[in-house]
């Protein structure tokens, strides 16, 4: 395992492109780990609306960073008092979508620190139920990371504050306030210490666990690299936040696998436009299923042919096809094209 330094940098657009940079560039047949702690930023998830994800006036008042990463997910928010994670490796089918393999080092720390973490639901890691870490995942094909927040000291109440949480979402989970959700690590330790110490405290612990385990410092060529893709992807309005699509569908479902929330353009019948967002985990890029479908017919039959012929799974993980095509085109009652908005 190597352990790559980021060098204390807090420019959330900066840290996500280093993690970019160093999936698609590094050697292959070797495990990084890469630490990063972000000044105050909602991070977006790869397949989310940012628009309808933020608090855009609270955002834009307190100087908040608003930036989307490549996995898919949901929205976050990072500050000083939280720890980001990331274990890079070699693309392999079982580990996609494999949470517990990638957080059990990061729970055996925190057990032996005395927190009673655990993996629980899809991708979180709870602390007598409430949420202290979420954890998403990204592969190229070759090559995948798992990353993964750790709430330490952050402000809690400025999750609310930024977000517009969903109440689709809460409801799902049983609760009734994002507060109570939550909890920072620090509330469940009997020492004082600070982020910095905790930081240190948790690479010792996983270093303890590897005995190849060394730390990497970027070449200046590479430092050049990484602030190349910050200022081409990372640092741009496109990225952050693209193109609102127009559309006259709106169907919103959220399945066990994650929101699925599609915008569909139908003009005479025929498919123009259609955007999927939801914080759902995928293998293969959403905007290529996507173009399955313009210029097709809006016909249930057409739509569960079109989804028959693929791997949806590669998509959106476990989802049963024809659960989706009903979601595309709406039930039996829906399908009324006189209904269309």
């Amino acid at each position: 395992m190597i352990f790559i330094e980021n060098e204390g940098i807090t420019d959330p657009s900066i840290n996500l492109a280093l993690e970019e940079y160093c999936l698609r560039n590094f050697e292959g047949n070797k495990d990084y780990l890469l630490f990063y702690i972000n000044e105050p930023s909602i991070i977006i998830g790869r397949n989310q609306n940012t628009i309808e994800e933020i608090n855009h006036e609270y955002v834009e008042e307190k100087g908040i960073h608003v930036i989307r990463r490549i996995s898919g997910g949901g929205a976050v928010y990072h500050d000083n008092g939280n720890l980001n994670f990331s274990f890079m490796t070699d693309y392999k089918f079982e580990s996609l979508n494999n949470f517990k393999k990638f957080t059990a080092p990061v729970i055996k720390v925190l057990n032996d620190m005395g927190v009673k973490a655990e993996l629980k639901g899809r991708n979180d890691i709870v602390v007598d139920d409430r949420k202290i870490s979420g954890n998403a995942q990204f592969s190229s094909g070759k090559r995948m990371f798992s990353h993964g927040t750790l709430l330490f000291d952050s402000e809690l109440s400025e999750v609310a504050n930024a977000l517009n949480v969903k109440m689709s979402k809460i409801e799902s989970k049983g609760h009734k306030s994002v507060r109570s959700r939550v909890a920072n690590i620090s509330e469940f330790l009997s020492e004082k210490i600070d982020i910095q110490k905790f930081r240190a405290d948790i690479l010792k612990g996983l270093y303890a666990e590897r005995e190849d385990f060394e730390t990497y410092h970027l070449t200046e060529k590479e430092w050049e690299g990484v602030h190349k893709l910050r200022e081409e992807k990372y640092a741009t309005w496109d990225w952050n936040y693209g193109h609102s699509p127009r559309f006259n569908i709106k169907r919103t479902h959220r399945f066990p696998i994650g929101e699925i929330d599609l915008r569909i353009f139908v003009e005479k019948g025929i498919i123009r436009e259609l955007k999927v967002y939801g914080d759902f985990f995928g293998k293969d890029p959403i905007e290529n299923f996507e173009k399955l479908f313009l210029g097709k017919k809006y016909d249930h039959k057409i739509i569960l042919e079109i989804l028959e012929s693929i791997s949806i799974n590669d998509y959106f993980g476990d989802i049963d096809k024809s659960e989706l095509a009903e979601l595309i085109y709406g039930a039996d009652e829906d399908a009324n094209p006189s209904k269309i908005i």
